[in-house]
Formats: structure tokens, C-alpha cells, sequence
């Protein structure tokens, strides 16, 4: 089975991939940086967990795209997609620059839109799969000073919501954690916990499904 996740940092991404590792997913990375991405090949060989990473900037669209497309042509068997991906910079509505914006709705909601139409026509061709989106509190209560970040939210929240609509009738499962807390270790948003919600709603059967998980 494998496991690609976009969007890997030090908290919640590497939890999920070290989880379903565990668990003898192979996981399939994607982030800006080579040189980490090979430092955590290594690393979670070392568990005894295959890896393997590839570099991409999510904001550079067209490149991003044609990573996508590869990926889903070489490994058209990925069981679950993962977005973990996010971008922000604080700033009033009125005060933000309207390039950042553009740029932060890439990551946050365009990403996920184009690894969804990548990878869930396989999955359908399948019959089954599973579609994960990292969500966040200012989804749900906007902080003005995080403008780009809440719009970033709500949106792929909307779109994980639209996805499952799409999705169920072909065994596909699309859910959300929408996570309303600062990732923290040793407290309620331990990225370990979350990794273990996420596994935890892997394994739920589909008749018991819950699209969103608000933590």
C-alpha cells in the first residue's frame, strides 16, 4: 500500500508518514526542499519505513501539475492521498498584497484541487481509495490579522466536502481533521495524536464515516 502526502514538515506530515509507516505503507513525500527530503528518506529508513521524496514548490503551478501527473502515472496504486500542505503570512484583509494571496490560495486550496483530479480518476478506476485534507481552526472562526490562512482553510474544507460528495458513490473516502489549536507536542494537538486520528479514521469502515474530525 502506499501512502503519498504533500506537504512535509516536522509536525503533522511526519507523524502520518512515520503512522502509516508503522502500519507497511510505503510513502511517497513531496516538499520544497531536496536536501530534507533526503535526510528523511534516510531517517525513516533507519524505522524501516520505505520512502521516497520528491521536490516541489506547490506555488509554481506548472511544475507542481506535471510532478502530479508523473506520480499518478507511476504509482496510479496510491491508497491514500494526503494534503498537508499550507502557506500564510499574517495580514489584514485590507493590508494584504494581493501576489502573497494569490500565492498562499495556491498552497492552500489549489494544491489540493489538482492533486484531487490527479490521483482520485485512479482511484475511482479502482473502485476505492482514501482522500485526506489537514484542515485548521480559522476555517471556522477567522482571525482578521490571519486573512490568507482562514480563506486557505475554509476553502479546502469546502472542497474536501465537495470531494466526498463526488466520491462516495465509488467507495472513495474523503475526510478532514480540522485541527483548531497550535500543533504542539505533549498537549491536545500533539502531531502523534493527530497522525493517530488520521490512521484511526483510515481504518473506520465507510458506513460509519464522518467527513470531518473538529479537534
Amino acid at each position: 500500500m502506499k501512502l503519498l502526502l504533500i506537504g512535509m514538515g516536522p509536525g503533522i506530515g511526519l507523524s502520518v508518514v512515520r503512522r502509516f509507516g508503522r502500519e507497511g505503507f510505503e510513502v511517497l513525500m513531496v516538499a520544497r526542499s531536496a536536501e530534507k527530503l533526503a535526510h528523511l528518506e534516510q531517517e525513516l529508513a533507519q524505522q524501516g519505513i520505505r520512502s521516497r521524496g520528491y521536490a516541489c514548490d506547490i506555488a509554481e503551478e506548472a511544475a507542481y501539475e506535471a510532478l502530479l501527473q508523473q506520480l499518478a502515472s507511476e504509482h496510479p496504486d496510491v491508497e491514500v492521498l494526503h494534503y498537508n500542505a499550507s502557506a500564510y503570512h499574517p495580514a489584514l484583509p485590507t493590508a494584504i498584497a494581493l501576489p502573497v494571496f494569490h500565492t498562499d490560495f495556491s498552497v492552500n486550496v489549489v494544491g489540493a484541487l489538482l492533486a484531487a483530479q490527479a490521483f482520485v480518476p485512479r482511484m475511482k478506476e479502482r473502485g476505492g481509495g482514501t482522500v485526506f485534507v489537514t484542515g485548521g481552526g480559522s476555517a471556522l472562526k477567522a482571525p482578521a490579522e490571519l486573512a490568507s490562512l482562514s480563506v486557505g482553510k475554509a476553502g479546502v474544507r469546502n472542497l474536501a466536502m465537495c470531494l466526498a460528495e463526488e466520491c462516495a458513490p465509488h467507495g472513495i473516502r474523503v475526510g478532514t481533521i480540522t485541527v483548531c489549536g497550535m500543533v504542539q507536542p505533549g498537549t491536545k494537538y500533539d502531531p502523534d495524536h493527530i497522525a493517530d486520528l488520521f490512521w484511526q479514521m483510515y481504518q473506520t469502515p465507510a458506513a460509519q464515516w464522518k467527513r470531518e474530525i473538529v479537534l
